[in-house]
């Protein structure tokens, strides 16, 4: 028997009655009387020739017939609900942006920038992602990506943002910072550093001082923590570039004597190869292609 529209309203108000094993609760969920849900049923009954529901002064339950096709219109309906809510979502997921990026990086560039990208874009949502743990560009994953790195992943087309470049800053409340003139100096002082691929041997070598014994006190696995460690006064820290900017436009750091030591390792935006990117997720990705890589704006 092939199944006809007609015959949903009565399978819809079945489902119902049969979760609820009661008609007017059900007719309550469907907005409906319960003597309409009662007519439904019946007209079904009525179709199919067998009786659904056992009818007793206390209620109604299900008969054998009944809980078979109440448990197959159960799961039909449950999976058309959820594609339709997959649908919904969807579409009002459209206009948003799933990244994944740093948090050093977000606290001291991206944030800052933000307030342009909203302005030229109002209906665009975003959802930044600062975890430390590579994020997997699945079904359910981000759109984009912000990556450290040498620019190659395997599945993943990668963009050049921004060179890099390392040097040494310190509070300027630091006892005895005020002393410090040269670069050999500064291994005299307790170092912070961070899980970098490159890091203090790597400057003191392009500082061309040698043969320092090298005290890092401090090792931090997130950037912006040294970053802080540093501005609380604890040591000094070997800071990137783009992460040191905030910092230093308010004080907190003061950038000591010695080289700018380019940074092997430049910054990416990444995303799937196989997949096209989403219209919102594109104009994201051109903004932050184009977007003044210099100061940050004044908050």
């Amino acid at each position: 028997m092939a199944l006809r529209a007609d015959w949903l309203p009565a399978l819809a108000a079945f489902e119902a009655a049969a979760r609820h094993q009661n008609f007017a609760h059900a007719a309550e969920e469907l907005h409906l009387t319960a003597s309409a849900v009662s007519h439904h049923v019946r007209k079904l009954e009525s179709r199919l020739g067998v009786s659904l529901f056992q009818r007793h002064a206390r209620g109604v339950a299900l008969t054998a017939q009944g809980r078979q096709l109440a448990d197959a219109a159960g799961t039909a309906l449950a999976d058309v609900d959820g594609v339709l809510r997959s649908l919904r979502l969807a579409r009002d997921d459209r206009d948003r942006v799933r990244i994944t990026t740093l948090h050093s990086l977000t606290y001291t560039w991206l944030l800052p920038r933000l307030p342009e990208f909203t302005r030229a874009h109002p209906k665009i949502q975003l959802s930044l992602d600062t975890e430390i743990a590579l994020a997997r560009f699945d079904d359910g994953g981000p759109d984009l990506g912000i990556r450290h790195g040498a620019g190659h992943w395997p599945g993943l087309t990668a963009h050049p943002l921004m060179d890099d470049s390392l040097f040494p800053v310190a509070s300027p409340r630091m006892p005895g910072i005020e002393r410090v003139r040269t670069p050999a100096q500064i291994a005299e002082l307790p170092l912070i550093a961070d899980h970098a691929r490159q890091g203090w041997h790597d400057w003191f070598r392009a500082a061309d001082v040698h043969g320092c014994k090298l005290e890092e006190r401090y090792t931090f696995s997130d950037t912006t923590d040294a970053m802080m460690a540093a501005a609380q006064g604890l040591g000094v820290a070997l800071a990137r570039a783009q992460i040191a900017v905030p910092y230093l436009r308010s004080g907190q750091l003061q950038r000591l004597p010695g080289p700018a030591m380019p940074a092997r390792w430049g910054y990416y935006a990444i995303y799937p190869a196989h997949r096209r990117l989403r219209p919102a997720a594109k104009t994201f990705l051109d903004w932050l292609l184009a977007v003044d890589k210099g100061d940050p704006p004044p908050a």
